[in-house]
């Protein structure tokens, strides 16, 4: 039997190798593991739709308020001619909030700021007051969705500019007239919005409904619309900003002794001056929408928790409210008994309808 062949062993070329030869593979992985360090971040931050903490928001936001206002100075330093733009196309920052206590104290700027916010308030309210309700019934029927279209398909397309002489001429130019513009100009929002929120809702509810008994009014009142609630109040907060900055336009002329408004201090400062005002409440507007915006977010929180999060305290004091009110009515005007209903499917509707306990 043959004997096994020794291991061959290296040869000399091999083991006198030079150390660079030897030592150079060794910075290899540093430089690789540099490379996916930074794509590995380069992906994570460039990743579509991902949760952005809050400190980045924060972060992001200032630096593009800081460029904004970078810019800004840039373009209107030095004097006169030296400018880019000239001190008539654009004030410096310097120059515009100097200016600011002329416009707090001479142009009362809480009084006007204050009487814009309650023309929004009262025009969007009344377009909510209508708007949901025909939402709603568009939403649940579609000969509503049909009647109501070129309604809000005109109310939508239509240049909300061109309302205020017809404005004008129905309702004066008065308070009134100011109220109804904010009106027109955003009730075809709220019904097109609510229509939606309302026919997206699952028709396997409805079925689960009607197959519980349920009838037609109580599946509107009890499955429909608290389904279709969270997003109708997020398209409302929404349209309350877009309400906000129409306001120029519903203070177009001013009546009398009555605060102007926001819109009449840009109207007015525009023809007589100082235009740094009208830069000054240009910045004013969406800082007060902002605040309104952030005060209807966390009533949204609240309300509905289970889509936006929030501890729900408006729910559970809403809650309360309607099982107190159910509870009333059932003492006001007692339920039949279940062996008065003609059919088990009324008996079931009857019990839908009852209040829950509260335990």
């Amino acid at each position: 039997m043959a004997d096994p062949a020794p291991p061959e062993k290296p040869s000399d070329s091999s083991a006198h190798a030079p150390a660079s030869r030897q030592t150079a593979p060794a910075s290899l992985p540093s430089a690789s593991h540099s490379e996916s360090w930074l794509t590995r971040n380069g992906r994570h931050f460039f990743s579509l739709r991902r949760e952005t903490p809050l400190w980045q928001s924060v972060v992001f936001g200032l630096l593009c308020i800081g460029l904004a206002f970078g810019t800004w100075w840039f373009i209107t330093r030095g004097t006169g001619e030296e400018r880019i733009l000239s001190p008539a196309s654009l004030s410096s920052p310097a120059e515009t909030f100097s200016t600011f206590h002329s416009l707090w104290f001479d142009r009362e700027l809480t009084r006007n700021v204050l009487a814009s916010l309650q023309r929004v308030v009262l025009g969007f309210a009344l377009a909510v007051a209508v708007g949901v309700p025909i939402g709603v019934l568009c939403g649940c029927f579609s000969w509503a969705h049909a009647f109501f279209a070129p309604v809000t398909i005109f109310g939508r397309n239509i240049p909300v500019a061109a309302v205020i002489p017809l404005t004008f001429s129905l309702f004066g130019i008065g308070e009134w007239q100011k109220v109804m513009f904010i009106f027109i100009a955003t009730v075809a929002f709220v019904i097109a919005d609510t229509a939606g929120a309302v026919a997206e809702v699952g028709s396997e509810y409805i079925d689960t409904a009607y197959t519980l008994g349920a009838k037609r009014r109580q599946i509107i009142l009890k499955v429909l619309v608290p389904l279709a609630m969270p997003s109708v109040f997020n398209s409302l907060r929404v349209l309350f900003g877009l309400a906000f900055g129409y306001i120029m336009l519903a203070e177009l002329i001013k009546f009398g002794g009555e605060a102007g408004g926001l819109g009449d201090i840009i109207n007015t400062s525009q023809r007589r001056g100082p235009k740094e005002h009208i830069l000054l409440v240009l910045m004013i507007i969406p800082v007060v929408a902002l605040a309104i915006d952030r005060f209807l977010f966390w009533v949204q929180r609240e309300l509905f928790p289970h889509r936006y999060g929030g501890y729900g305290i408006l729910n559970q004091l809403v809650r309360t409210i309607l099982h107190g009110w159910e509870d009333l009515k059932s003492l006001v005007i007692a339920p039949k008994p279940v062996a008065e209903f003609s059919s088990p499917a009324e008996a079931a509707a009857a019990r839908l309808s009852r209040p829950r306990d509260k335990s």
